[in-house]
């Protein structure tokens, strides 16, 4: 029996004679009865997809602007007030259409600048509009003048979004900041508010609080102090003894 079992096994093998006309794989299926290399059915040619949208295929690279060099200013008054109100590169201009321009006359025995309009401001076309400019004219009254007698400018014409302006904008506006100052020739400067101190004198507002600061401009120094801007002392009464520290050293001398 065990001799039988092999015999059959050796059959089943496909090994039924001693010697072949050609060597064969003793434990390899006949490609017939072997599945893997059945005939597969050939699957369908796949549909080409549909193009993308515009929208989302690939762009070719747009041509990049020349880069702008500084802009220039007019040097003479009446050309830079009528640039401040119609040109499209005055620095500070984009942030809204209407634009909140200076009123006075150069050489104002006093200046008053701020960074930008309040929202008041840009809202009514004028500078310390509303409760906070009823605040500013005591406050100038206070020591002895009126805005009328007074040159008033923000050094943008728009207010920016939230009131800040990235490094690239506060670079532009400083330049626009010292052309202006040799145009208006103000005898002395009143800085309103936080913004404006640290572009013209390099201050935090505090820091500055009830001293006569000098800014150096043109080889020369101009007197000035700085103050909180009026809708701010509106809002924190408290800061108006701060303000009135600063206000006061105008009064000396006179």
């Amino acid at each position: 029996m065990l001799a039988q079992s092999y015999c059959d096994w050796w059959s089943l093998a496909g090994v039924d004679a001693l010697v072949g006309e050609a060597p064969a794989g003793w434990l390899t299926p006949p490609a017939a009865n072997d599945a893997a290399t059945k005939a597969r059915p050939v699957a369908p040619a796949e549909a080409e997809p549909p193009p993308l949208p515009a929208a989302l295929q690939r762009q070719a690279p747009a041509d990049v602007p020349e880069t702008k060099g500084p802009v220039e200013m007019p040097a003479d008054w009446s050309a830079f007030q009528s640039w401040l109100a119609e040109h499209p590169d005055v620095p500070g201009s984009q942030w809204d259409a209407r634009r909140v321009l200076p009123v006075g006359d150069p050489g104002a025995p006093l200046m008053l600048l701020t960074a930008w309009p309040e929202i008041d401001d840009q809202r009514d076309g004028a500078l310390f509009a509303g409760p906070a400019g009823q605040l500013l004219d005591a406050m100038l009254h206070a020591i002895g003048t009126t805005r009328g007698e007074c040159y008033l400018a923000s050094l943008a014409v728009t207010r920016p979004p939230g009131g800040r302006c990235d490094a690239a904008d506060v670079e532009a506006l400083d330049r626009l900041l010292w052309h202006h100052l040799t145009l208006a020739r103000p005898g002395r400067l009143l800085l309103i508010g936080g913004d404006i101190v640290r572009m013209a004198a390099g201050l935090a507002l505090p820091d500055a609080r009830g001293r006569l600061l000098e800014i150096n401009h043109q080889g020369g120094k101009m007197a000035a102090v700085a103050v909180a801007s009026p809708a701010m002392l509106l809002a924190r009464p408290a800061h108006k003894a701060a303000a009135w520290d600063s206000l006061k050293l105008f009064n000396r001398g006179r």
